[in-house]
């Protein structure tokens, strides 16, 4: 039997100041319930990353951490992405010290009272317990299209991440000390923890309306965020050039055997001008595909080998 775990509440934030106080309440509140019920320990805590807010974030995290201890916080320097913020908090508790930690968003659209049974999944065995929203009902049909995509070229390529997962997880102690054993600047957070190796379990949960502002997750900022996914857990899409190459190759190779035999055996040179553009420009296109997704590893070697710190702090509240 576990001990009653130290649960550290990881959040990230980025301009969030019109509903950041209103998460921290409800999240301590929720603390107080779990320890009432003895599922956690009263020394749990709440760890706020403030990554390089430009509104009052910040300010109103301080007067926070005046009032109630349990709010601890760090600061950025500048904005360095979800991912990284979200690397730093569990980078952070392990220093405070916790049995297990959870990660949610700062506009709390992912239920926090499922957090309770992410506990008891943990109190079960799990070192892992991944979120999983049941429905997509307030995305945009678009982001709903392309989330589909992006899952199901994910565990094509290998990344085994289940459907309408996100960033919602409990993991224990173990695991986020077996992160510490991976160097990388870049780490994809929902295809490390699904690819440990550790004891797995999930929550559903429903999504709610947003409380207050707007997304910060954009297009763009999705689509850099797939596009790390992809080339940090799968070396498919370079397999995937290799075999494309050879068969454009092969089909450059027999319209050439064909052109010959026509022009030798039939004195026909071929007509075609039009198709020859058009295969042009098609071969082109792919080509350039194929070098801007080999870049994309280069890329991801380039920012490895400069050894750049994943971020740089602030200030710190503990």
């Amino acid at each position: 039997m576990k001990n009653t775990p130290v649960l550290a509440i990881i959040i990230p934030c980025y301009n969030e100041e019109l509903c950041i106080h209103s998460t921290v309440e409800k999240l301590l509140s929720l603390l107080d319930t779990l320890a009432a019920k003895n599922k956690i320990s009263n020394k749990s805590y709440l760890y706020l990353i403030d990554d390089g807010s430009k509104d009052l974030t910040w300010s109103i995290i301080e007067n926070l951490h005046k009032t109630d201890t349990r709010v601890k916080a760090v600061k950025f320097i500048r904005n360095f992405g979800n991912q990284k913020a979200i690397l730093a908090g569990l980078e952070g508790v392990r220093e405070i010290g916790c049995d297990c930690a959870v990660s949610i968003d700062a506009d709390l659209q992912q239920d926090e009272n499922a957090i309770e049974k992410f506990i008891d999944e943990y109190m079960s065995g799990a070192d892992i317990v991944s979120g999983i929203r049941n429905d997509r009902k307030t995305d945009p049909f678009f982001k709903k299209i392309t989330a589909l995509m992006f899952y199901k070229i994910m565990n094509i390529l290998g990344a085994k991440i289940p459907p309408n997962h996100s960033d919602y997880r409990l993991v224990s102690k173990r695991a986020i000390d077996v992160m510490e054993l991976y160097p990388e600047k870049s780490l994809f957070l929902r295809g490390f923890f699904n690819e440990l190796g550790l004891q797995t379990s999930y929550v559903y949960f429903d999504v709610k309306p947003r409380m207050a502002g707007k997304s910060k997750f954009n297009f763009m900022s999705l689509m850099t965020l797939a596009l790390s996914g992809i080339t940090s857990y799968s070396v498919v899409p370079l397999r995937f050039v290799t075999v494309l190459g050879f068969f454009m190759a092969l089909f450059g190779f027999l319209v050439g055997v064909e052109t010959v035999i026509e022009k030798i055996f039939l004195h026909n040179s071929p007509n075609g001008w039009a198709t020859a553009i058009i295969l042009s420009c098609i071969f082109g296109g792919i080509q350039l595909f194929c070098l801007g997704l080999i870049g994309e590893y280069v890329g991801q070697v380039f920012m490895e080998v400069k050894s750049r710190p994943r971020y740089i702090k602030d200030k710190e509240l503990k």
